[in-house]
């Protein structure tokens, strides 16, 4: 049975100027399989948690496994966020292994596009999906028959 972990992070941007820090709500979940890890994120990717979202999918991958990312609920992203997902593709693909988005729509959609970062990356429309395309190539050892209840 997969491991379930889940990280509520509120990270903070103080500011010099002796304001009320400002808080971006981002909900980190881990789901560790057999064939790599699915990390859900829930909330807004922006400069303020960028390296929370970077350290949480470093920290939960498998060693030569894949990591999913289940963008379906990510509601916001700034170019910290890209900068992150470069940086986490990067680390992956030296390690041999592979990123992959899956569900990216809206803001972060548009602005994965706009950057230019879209066709560098390894996009899915769905967690499930992008499982399938890890079975199909090789890269993890579960069956098609255990991608239903992965979401």
């Amino acid at each position: 049975m997969p491991e379930k972990d889940t990280m509520t992070v509120h990270s903070a941007c103080l500011p010099d100027d002796g304001l009320e820090p400002v808080r971006t709500p981002l909900t980190l979940g881990s789901h560790r399989l057999d064939g790599g890890v699915l990390i859900t994120v829930i909330g807004e990717v922006d400069a303020t948690n960028a390296g929370l979202l970077e350290r949480h999918v470093r920290q939960e991958s498998l060693p030569g496994l894949p990591a999913v990312i289940d963008c379906r609920l990510l509601t916001f992203m700034d170019s910290g966020g890209v900068r992150a997902l470069t940086n986490l593709h990067a680390t992956l693909t030296e390690q041999g292994t592979t990123l992959h988005l899956a569900g990216v729509h809206g803001l972060p959609a548009r602005l994965l596009r706009m950057t230019g970062t879209w066709p560098l990356l390894n996009i899915h429309s769905s967690a499930p999906a992008a499982m399938l395309t890890i079975l199909g190539s090789g890269q993890a050892t579960r069956t098609a028959d255990d991608v239903p209840h992965l979401c």
